[in-house]
């Protein structure tokens, strides 16, 4: 990176809390591009787009994938018409595909909440949304799963995953996966993250890439929507939304599940709302260092002041980041691109624009960190 990109990124104060030098609308000096992929303007009769997610396909195509909300921006149990779209793009970002539907039901059914797993062992990505039919079954929520084999060019035929994932006395619960990304672990084991407002938020597997699906049934509390990633160790921790706290709650398990060690994370503002966390890098994988990426609003009250933070120890402490977007700002999903750069896709502007940004480890750390980054699978 130039002296002077460097120069515009120090500009950018690496403290969260504060957003001296970046006015409410302006997206951060230094992030290498910033492109809006989805607004209403882009579809007529479309209420709005919410809900991102974003994976890079084992080819290095990047998949962007989002609710397309017709008649309201209402969630699912409120619209009669949200379908799934995405956007792809073969050059890392620099450009991308029309807006492309992958899952549309008839009027009174919808699907909404879109997330995925890439499967590195098979090539296939999974996309997972929660399904409605609002005139047999309003407020009942079903989870359903969608394969590519081709990077996302073309998708199979829905399958319908609830009856695998939950239990029967759920039927009536509210209940949905987590909108973002899942991950695989080094084993190869596909691991998501459930929520069940009344009985707690779980995690759901697969260990035969996707041909099957089980709960593993030991709730985590306190959570909303979370995230989870594989630690260097090999324990899982999720990262999780909880409502009125102020702060994200992180939870470990160290028995693929079956107990969890829970605490607040005071470092971590959060207004409630959905955010991401996925590794850069692992000592294990050949790295030179352990990373994990953290992206969120950063603010205890407001869904504003989207901020992108590193952590070099497992997630025990976080750097202060960097703001990339100090004004209205929501859900956000990370992807790291295959040239090493890290794509971050995020509501902003009070849900009206969805975005993609480009930038890299270099920046984020203001020269601090300058690992060239390498492929391992």
């Amino acid at each position: 990176m130039g002296k002077s990109l460097l120069l515009l990124g120090i500009l950018i104060s690496f403290d969260l809390g504060a957003q001296g030098t970046l006015s409410a609308s302006e997206i951060a000096d230094g992030v290498k591009s910033y492109q809006d992929l989805f607004n209403r303007s882009m579809r007529d009769s479309v209420s709005c787009f919410r809900i991102p997610s974003v994976v890079t396909a084992p080819n290095g195509d990047i998949v962007a994938a989002i609710d397309e909300r017709v008649p309201s921006c209402g969630d699912l149990k409120w619209s009669r018409d949200i379908n799934i779209v995405i956007r792809r793009s073969t050059d890392n970002g620099l450009s991308w595909s029309e807006i492309e539907t992958v899952v549309d039901y008839p009027q009174g059914q919808s699907a909404s909440d879109p997330s995925m797993i890439v499967d590195h062992f098979t090539g296939e990505i999974c996309m997972f949304y929660n399904f409605m039919d609002l005139d047999k079954e309003k407020d009942v929520y079903y989870l359903h799963m969608i394969k590519s084999r081709d990077n996302g060019k073309t998708w199979n035929e829905p399958v319908d995953i609830t009856a695998q994932i939950t239990k029967p006395e759920w039927h009536n619960a509210f209940k949905f996966i987590t909108s973002g990304r899942g991950i695989q672990t080094r084993s190869g084991k596909l691991l998501h993250c459930l929520v069940n407002l009344e009985n707690g938020t779980h995690i759901f597997a697969s260990d035969d890439h996707g041909s099957s699906w089980y709960l593993i049934d030991n709730p985590i509390t306190p959570a909303n929507e979370s995230k989870i990633v594989e630690l260097a160790d090999g324990a899982w921790m999720v990262n999780s939304r909880t409502n009125e706290s102020g702060l994200r709650y992180v939870h470990i398990s160290r028995d693929e599940g079956q107990s969890w060690e829970t605490k607040a994370d005071t470092a971590l503002s959060d207004p409630g709302c959905n955010a991401s966390i996925i590794r850069y890098t692992s000592v294990e994988d050949g790295h030179d260092k352990n990373r994990l990426l953290f992206s969120n609003a950063n603010s205890s009250e407001n869904r504003e002041n989207m901020t992108v933070r590193v952590s070099y120890d497992e997630g025990h402490t976080w750097s202060r980041g960097k703001t990339l977007y100090a004004g209205s700002s929501a859900y956000s999903s990370l992807t790291i691109l295959e040239n090493g750069e890290i794509g971050l896709f995020f509501e902003k502007d009070n849900y009206q624009s969805n975005v993609f940004v480009r930038f890299t480890l270099e920046w984020l750390t203001d020269g601090q960190d300058q690992y060239t980054h390498k492929k391992v699978r």
